[in-house]
């Protein structure tokens, strides 16, 4: 028998809906972050803006197709999988994804305004870019690793949920959430704001809970998470934590 089972042929016959979908949350999503970006900075000229959010619509329109590729069944239940999520991820979820993110823009936005910070050069930006760039890609390899990646913390019981160890699951636990922080301590640099590591810092603090609580709620609920422990022993830094 060919294409697998009808439930598997159905979801993959969606796959590119859902790619199409993603790809315009992403696009308005883009266009919003542009707007604070340019309101809060006062300047239409700002050109690190402008090429910070290209590549931030272009490594998560990838980040997102790969998920669908890889996940179609979850993105097609992203409804159900946010009633599964556990109560704390319900409140962390939307901070770090969103509204501290928004307040990194805001304050990023205001110090170009008002020149708050000392100059960054041009190359400190491009090169931070780049370490921006390579914390998306490590996400992404977490992403094509883990055939049950999500956004939020939840324990897939219905897809027969196992521990993940290949890939960079190999060196650390919690590989995307590395990615992410890299990604979001990142940005101010990029934008040539000091003062927008303020906000940064609390998001890194908030990755940070957010790391510790899915780490002890797999040790709790995932058979075989303990003993991985035991084997890679860092949850985000080799040699530090």
């Amino acid at each position: 028998m060919h294409g697998g089972p009808p439930a598997e042929r159905s979801t993959w016959k969606a796959t590119p809906r859902l790619v199409l979908r993603s790809g315009l949350r992403i696009g308005t999503f883009a266009v919003i972050m542009l707007a604070i970006l340019l309101v809060s900075s006062g300047r239409t000229d700002w050109v690190m803006a402008w090429v910070y959010i290209g590549v931030f619509a272009a490594l998560s329109a990838t980040g997102s197709t790969i998920l669908a590729l890889s996940n179609p069944e979850l993105m097609a239940e992203r409804r159900q999988i946010k009633a599964e999520a556990k109560d704390w991820d319900k409140v962390l979820a939307p901070l770090v994804t969103v509204y501290v993110p928004l307040a990194v823009w805001i304050v990023a936005g205001l110090d170009i305004r008002h020149r708050w910070s000392a100059r960054i050069p041009v190359e400190l930006q491009l090169a931070t870019l780049g370490v921006a760039v390579a914390g998306s890609l490590l996400a992404m390899w977490a992403m094509r690793s883990n055939r049950f990646f999500t956004l939020i913390c939840r324990i897939q019981r219905e897809r027969g949920h196992t521990v993940v160890t290949s890939g960079p699951y190999r060196y650390v636990r919690h590989p995307a959430y590395l990615g992410g922080i890299t990604f979001n301590l990142a940005t101010p640099l990029i934008l040539g704001s000091l003062w927008g590591l303020i906000p940064a810092g609390v998001l890194l603090c908030l990755f940070v809970l957010r790391t510790t609580l899915e780490d002890r709620t797999l040790r709790q609920e995932l058979n075989g998470y303990a003993d991985y422990t035991q084997r890679v022993r860092y949850r985000l830094l080799p040699g530090i934590w």
